[in-house]
């Protein structure tokens, strides 16, 4: 089992910037590939950002090229969410997702290639 915790949500204008953090805790953090998705009400969910196991290979949704970078430090079993230029579109509950994988540093973007979440957080900017 994988524990996924994100932090780093909040209220921001547009054109600011925030950076998520997620912690993961239960699995060998270098074994799992990650991901942030976002959540808004009447939508599916969709894929933000995501990293291979050793952080060598990301991908990004066309919306937010650019603009917010993703990372991870496995020395602190840590993903992050740097998003910068945030926009009112940008509003949305922010996830964090892994899977565990040993052999390929492939990136995932379908939510079906999850099947560990954190509980979100909250990112809203005001226009």
């Amino acid at each position: 089992q994988v524990q996924l915790v994100e932090s780093g949500g909040g209220l921001v204008q547009a054109g600011d910037s925030l950076k998520l953090s997620c912690a993961a805790s239960g699995r060998t953090f270098s074994s799992l590939p990650m991901a942030w998705f976002r959540h808004i009400p009447g939508k599916e969910r969709e894929f933000v950002a995501g990293i291979s196991r050793n952080g060598g290979n990301t991908d990004y949704a066309t919306s937010v090229k650019g603009r917010f970078t993703i990372s991870r430090d496995n020395a602190k079993n840590t993903m992050y969410l740097q998003m910068n230029s945030l926009k009112p579109e940008d509003t949305a509950v922010y996830y964090c997702a892994a899977r565990f994988e040993i052999y390929s540093n492939m990136v995932f973007t379908k939510t079906i290639e999850y099947n560990y979440w954190g509980q979100g957080t909250q990112v809203t900017v005001s226009s």
